[in-house]
């Protein structure tokens, strides 16, 4: 039999008020990252076409997985927002696409104004390190769903590229290319449901390091794609720079890593902690590299260069070879 008592929706869980609170905060932040209109049906922007012979429009789609249980854990959610913009715009750049626009979709038991703020808030920023308009979102407050304090996030992205400058460039790949990293800042977003297994409960200190937001690569990729010298980029997640380069890279051809970088001490720990295989390690984890690319030999000095001379470094750890 039905409840007779249950006769409006915030009775059955759901709570308009606040979720319309809630789209009136995100109106109310001052960023250049924000389109006019947020909370209407739908949200865009005019195409910069100007410039472009055959421009493609890319999109892309992703979350921050089980990152959410360590933002849980801790009761801070003001960072995972940038990891949402991040693993989609990185895997925009990796296609040699501008950004231009990011959507959201916020998941949840009970809507709790103060952690949806930290998010959209978080998302926001995100959208500024990428220079891509948060063009608005969708939040569901779904209490048969999930449980009062879960919620989960995903993200959406479009970003513009000329046809001709579409990465990657396969049939360009040749014995003896070089492979340059960008660092990442952390383990970014992948390999949660591992490390979350293996880190000492009480450990605060890497308990925090596991919740540092995914790097943002869109400065850096532009300085990069602007010469036309890269044949191939991969963002690092899941599968580690093994499986994710070889996605970009000819079938007759396999990738020679140098290890000659150092790689951040929160994986070493992860990997003592948990008795976890190198080679493990390598297939779960960035292990310190979050984008990688493909370039000629002769021109990795002038990348080089060109980064660094903006503040950005690039390593060599790689080759192509047969």
């Amino acid at each position: 039999m039905s409840d007779t008592r249950i006769n409006t929706y915030k009775a059955a869980g759901v709570d308009i008020e606040k979720g319309d609170r809630f789209t009136e905060f995100i109106k109310h932040i001052k960023s250049d990252a924000l389109l006019k209109g947020i909370g209407g049906f739908a949200g865009g922007i005019e195409l910069p076409v100007s410039g472009y012979i055959s421009p493609v429009l890319l999109s892309c789609t992703d979350g921050v997985g089980t990152k959410l249980l360590v933002a849980k854990k801790l009761q801070n959610y003001s960072t995972v927002g940038i990891d949402l913009v991040a693993m989609s715009v990185n895997d925009l750049l990796a296609c040699g696409a501008k950004p231009l626009m990011f959507l959201d979709y916020i998941a949840c038991g009970k809507i709790s104004e103060e952690k949806l703020q930290e998010i959209v808030t978080g998302i926001v920023r995100g959208c500024e390190l990428a220079h891509t308009k948060l063009a608005g979102g969708e939040t569901a407050e779904m209490p048969d769903m999930y449980a009062p304090d879960e919620i989960d996030l995903a993200g959406f992205a479009t970003g513009l590229v000329e046809k001709a400058e579409m990465l990657p460039k396969k049939a360009s790949i040749l014995k003896g290319d070089v492979v340059l990293g960008l660092p990442s800042s952390g383990i970014h977003s992948n390999g949660y449901s591992l490390a979350r297994k293996v880190v000492p409960r009480d450990d605060s200190g890497i308990w925090e390091q596991l919740l540092i937001p995914t790097r943002i690569y869109t400065d850096e990729m532009e300085l990069l794609l602007a010469t036309h010298k890269v044949l191939a980029a991969a963002h690092i997640t899941g599968g580690g720079l093994y499986n994710n380069l070889k996605r970009v890279i000819p079938e007759n051809l396999k990738l020679k890593l140098y290890h000659n970088w150092r790689i951040p001490e929160v994986f070493t720990f992860i990997q003592e902690k948990g008795n976890i295989s190198r080679d493990e390690m390598f297939t779960v984890f960035n292990m310190g590299i979050g984008m990688a690319i493909i370039v000629k030999n002769q021109d990795k000095e002038s990348l080089s260069e060109l980064l660094r001379d903006h503040g950005f470094p690039l390593w060599e750890i790689g080759v192509i070879t047969e």
